[in-house]
């Protein structure tokens, strides 16, 4: 019998967990494991996740956008996913949720050598990934502002985040006014950009980058984002999500299989379908 895993989400054509995942499986002789892809619609979660689980076959999945909040009503959360308030990882066999999302970015960035004790982070959107990243950048200590295109809805994430998690040291400005603070580090936790609108930037034409910036950019297809090459261009540093994403799968890859994933594998395999 085949042990089914795989990723949700609308769309997930642009996924690099299959090629990631299988060949992890592979590395470790899981003949019997498959990962694939799962579309799902944002209107039909519930059933969805039942039908998966109940008839798919499926052990667990993975959750992106932007079914990682709405998940969080069929399944049963762990204390991380509640308190940051996104869900990107199930294990069916125990109809559990958390989130790897938190993990994955703040091993990234200690990866890259980015200090984050005391210092001041912009975090770009206020979707689940940013409620991942806000968490994890304010529990490690950073001073988190967040900019988003509506206010309120950032305004109702650090408010949901006081009380689910106790994060205070974050808060909400337009993107003027936080780029004029000294910031060290700016996460782009928003899908602009992502393939196929590579021309597309969540950075506003004529707003300056902080000097000597680090761009922390979670969109990881493609590698080389618009936002990066502009901080780049601007004289600062820029880091893709590649190593994000593998990172929070091999957290995942554990969950389910109870192994310890082939990291490395994982990033190769991600890498190859990037070059192509």
């Amino acid at each position: 019998m085949t042990n089914k895993v795989g990723v949700i989400g609308w769309p997930v054509t642009h996924s690099l967990s299959p090629a990631m995942h299988n060949a992890a499986f592979k590395a470790l002789g899981l003949s019997d494991w498959q990962y694939e892809l799962a579309p799902v619609p944002p209107d039909i979660v519930g059933p969805s996740l039942r039908m998966l689980r109940d008839e798919g076959g499926f052990i667990g999945v993975n959750v992106t956008v932007p079914l990682k909040e709405k998940v969080m009503s069929f399944v049963s959360s762990d204390e991380l996913a509640r308190a940051v308030g996104a869900v990107n990882t199930i294990d069916f066999r125990k109809n559990t949720g958390t989130n790897t999302d938190v993990v994955g970015l703040i091993d990234d960035l200690k990866a890259h050598d980015i200090k984050l004790e005391g210092a001041k982070v912009i975090v770009l959107g206020a979707g689940g990934a940013a409620r991942a990243a806000v968490y994890g950048l304010a529990k490690a200590g950073a001073q988190v502002t967040v900019v988003n295109r509506t206010q309120q809805k950032a305004q109702v994430m650090l408010a949901d985040l006081t009380i689910s998690a106790g994060i205070r040291s974050a808060d909400v400005k337009t993107l003027d006014e936080a780029a004029e603070e000294d910031v060290s580090l700016i996460v782009n936790c928003t899908s602009v950009g992502l393939w196929p609108k590579v021309d597309e930037s969540p950075w506003i034409t004529g707003v300056p980058f902080p000097n000597d910036v680090t761009v922390y950019d979670t969109v990881y297809r493609p590698e080389r984002t618009l936002l990066m090459q502009q901080v780049e261009a601007n004289g600062g540093q820029a880091i893709g999500g590649l190593g994000m994403l593998v990172r929070q799968g091999a957290a995942a890859f554990k969950i389910w299989t109870q192994q310890a994933p082939p990291v490395e594998v994982m990033f190769e395999a991600a890498r190859a379908v990037l070059a192509k």
